[in-house]
């Protein structure tokens, strides 16, 4: 066997959705296999936890091995994000777990396998990378954001202060206090009590309110929502592409056939 026709066997067993789906069922067994040992658990059920541990880490080394053999060319593997996260998660699993210092780190990356789920369903990686290309967008907004918080802060720590230091006595602790008033965890406790003795101060609530829940919130969804249109729209554009080459490819090959059927043709002429 040549290698390009390794390489196409490779890529085969990776193209494979019956293969994709076993990947996806182990990765999701590696998650419960973490969450299993958070319970105590009697000896027997340990050691299958330690096996099932051995095999699941064993079939991630087999998997990222096939997905680098069924690449083309071998330096573009580590092109990838995704392929650089699953090849880090796999070589950290590989640290002992068991009476190590790193045991612990070993542990935590363990649960981190889960991700790997991400790089093989496609609508999870076009959610993760809107989000990261959404990110700078963010940025602003939630400086804006923070920037109301932190007057709306020290007005509500200057006023309420008296009031009940517990919740406003200084800036950083009224920023907490803000923080539960926009996710609206008992907030109408708090207005309550500084209405007591400012009958006014349901004003400062409602504007904060207006401000953060109501307007940047929603100015956030709308950021993520028109990268997550483009991703989509950029994913669709590329299958068509793929689409498209695939059938070009192929009227090329029956271009191909024709011309060397009429070159044949010819050459029989000539003979005769």
């Amino acid at each position: 066997m040549n290698l390009s026709k390794a390489t196409q066997f490779f890529l085969n067993i990776r193209s494979n959705k019956i293969f994709e789906l076993f990947v996806v069922t182990v990765i999701i067994i590696s998650a419960l296999l973490v969450g299993v040992k958070t319970y105590e658990i009697s000896p027997t059920l340990h050691i299958i936890t330690v096996y099932l541990d051995f095999f699941i880490t064993a079939f991630f080394i087999a998997e990222i091995t096939i997905r680098w053999l069924g690449e083309d060319k071998k330096s573009n593997f580590f092109k990838s994000a995704w392929n650089i996260f699953d090849t880090v998660i796999v070589a950290v699993s590989l640290i002992p777990i068991e009476n190590t210092d790193m045991a612990l780190i070993a542990r935590l990356v363990r649960v981190f396998r889960v991700l790997r789920m991400i790089s093989f369903i496609p609508e999870l990686r076009i959610l993760l990378t809107s989000l990261i290309k959404a990110l700078p967008q963010l940025g602003y907004v939630m400086l804006l954001m923070f920037i109301i918080f932190y007057i709306y802060a020290a007005v509500g720590s200057t006023l309420f202060e008296d009031i009940n230091p517990t919740l406003w006595g200084d800036i950083t602790i009224a920023l907490l206090t803000l923080f539960r008033v926009m996710t609206f965890e008992d907030w109408t406790d708090v207005m309550y009590e500084t209405m007591e003795v400012y009958p006014l101060s349901w004003i400062f609530y409602l504007t904060f309110i207006f401000f953060t829940a109501f307007a940047f919130l929603n100015m956030v969804i709308g950021i993520v929502v028109n990268v997550m249109e483009e991703e989509h729209a950029k994913a669709r554009a590329e299958i068509q592409e793929e689409q498209d080459a695939e059938r070009f490819a192929k009227k090329d090959d029956k271009l191909n056939q024709i011309l060397a059927e009429i070159r044949t043709l010819k050459q029989q002429i000539n003979d005769k």
